[in-house]
């Protein structure tokens, strides 16, 4: 069966997944089964969620539940205790860039708005507030395609994006994974800072273990299809991260827990 994860009837629940199943081909391939995942909604903290678990097992089809791309075959996904639906549905940051390149980055950036109803005025002040924190202030006017941007900056608007759309939960199904080294460590930082601004809760899919490591405060394996969760690893550091925290001896046995962790479920599979 996995991991389950049950109400605290002391909290309300952010993000709930009931008993799903994901199966093709008329139920002969089986994805994922019998899984159960829940995330408690925690005000002004939020949860920093990260998802391991090898290529295939159907971790970024966990984030397409709740961003209401895609509907299991079998099951429940809910959402602030509400079904998915297209009015309470999450926007997604995916690791291909998502920005409409024939539009400029401020008007990408209040796309949800724009859906919502605000006017034109307030959106744009709104949009520029949240340009200017994640470090696009300038490029506003420039349309959001390469190689008018770097990757890194598109990438800021898709996150500056889904923040504008619900800052409440933020989806990530690796956001970093086409980023040259450097870039990738600043945008480690900034998704940081916007976490300890926003207190969102934030659903990060990676394969780099350090990376899981350093922004999560708790990671989640799964193991191979028919897939599920099969670890759950509380990352104990300091709220407050920055570089001299992978300096730690403690992060580096944190990193060694979750090698181990998904080399055993490697070698059971």
């Amino acid at each position: 069966m996995g991991l389950e994860f049950f109400d605290n009837p002391q909290t309300t629940n952010i993000i709930e997944l009931r008993d799903i199943h994901q199966s093709y081909d008329n139920g002969k391939v089986e994805i994922i089964k019998d899984l159960n995942f829940l995330v408690e909604d925690k005000p002004m903290q939020g949860q920093f969620a990260a998802i391991l678990g090898m290529s295939g097992c159907g971790k970024s089809t966990l984030l397409r539940y709740i961003a209401g791309l895609q509907q299991p075959t079998q099951g429940t996904v809910l959402v602030k205790g509400k079904p998915v639906s297209k009015e309470n549905r999450v926007s997604m940051v995916f690791q291909q860039y998502s920005s409409l390149p024939w539009m400029t980055v401020l008007d990408n950036v209040g796309l949800g708005l724009q859906f919502q109803g605000v006017s034109k005025k307030e959106r744009d002040e709104r949009s520029m507030e949240m340009i200017q924190l994640v470090g696009l202030d300038g490029h506003e006017k420039k349309y959001a395609q390469y190689p008018n941007l770097s990757g890194g900056q598109l990438q800021r608007v898709a996150i500056a994006r889904s923040l504008m759309s619900n800052p409440e939960i933020l989806l990530m199904d690796e956001p970093f994974g086409a980023l040259d080294i450097k870039t990738r460590l600043q945008m480690q930082d900034l998704l940081i800072g916007i976490w300890e601004k926003f207190s969102p809760t934030i659903l990060f899919v990676t394969h780099d273990i350090q990376e899981a490591v350093y922004l999560a405060d708790d990671i989640f394996i799964m193991k191979h299809a028919p897939s599920n969760f099969v670890k759950h690893i509380n990352v104990d550091l300091p709220f407050n991260r920055n570089r001299e925290t992978k300096r730690l001896s403690h992060f580096d046995e944190l990193v060694h827990e979750v090698e181990d962790a998904m080399m055993q479920i490697d070698s059971e599979s």
